[in-house]
């Protein structure tokens, strides 16, 4: 993947750029692919769900609504999501497990750290489009993630 200050650069009509209060958490850093998205206030029962089907390659967007309540990806996901093939999670909101994510092959931007897992109530939705940090993620876009930044687009830039 090219550096997102050059897509930036070359691409600066076609793309959206998502707010610089992400960070980096997984054993990858630069990371791209086709989005899915899952929405899940305080409960990360769609998100192992969605983890558990074949990535193909595609980055998983997670939408907790920024909470600091609890963590939505840890170790035991993030490996599912490894092993199935997904290229990285986005998550708006929280991780833990922060030693072992980093010797994930997989990358992982999300705002900060909560030791408490989420609840697991159900709540959520699969494949819609999010709205966080100035970025509107739509299933099916491409997204391209490094310690640059997150840059959204339509198309494939690369």
């Amino acid at each position: 993947m090219r550096p997102t200050p050059d897509l930036c650069d070359d691409h600066s009509d076609k793309i959206q750029v998502l707010r610089p209060s992400y960070n980096n958490y997984g054993g990858i850093t630069s990371f791209c692919g086709q989005i899915a998205t899952v929405y899940c206030p305080e409960d990360n029962t769609f998100v192992k769900k969605e983890v558990q089907k074949k990535g193909l390659g595609r980055v998983l967007i997670v939408d907790g609504r920024s909470s600091d309540k609890c963590a939505y990806v840890g170790d035991k996901i993030a490996t599912i999501a490894c092993e199935n093939g997904w290229s990285g999670l986005v998550i708006n909101g929280m991780v833990r497990d922060v030693e072992e994510l980093r010797n994930i092959n997989i990358g992982i931007k999300a705002v900060g750290v909560h030791p408490m897992k989420s609840e697991k109530r159900g709540l959520g939705e699969i494949g819609v489009n999010l709205k966080f940090g100035g970025v509107t993620f739509l299933p099916g876009y491409f997204v391209y993630c490094d310690a640059n930044g997150v840059i959204v687009s339509k198309i494939n830039l690369t």
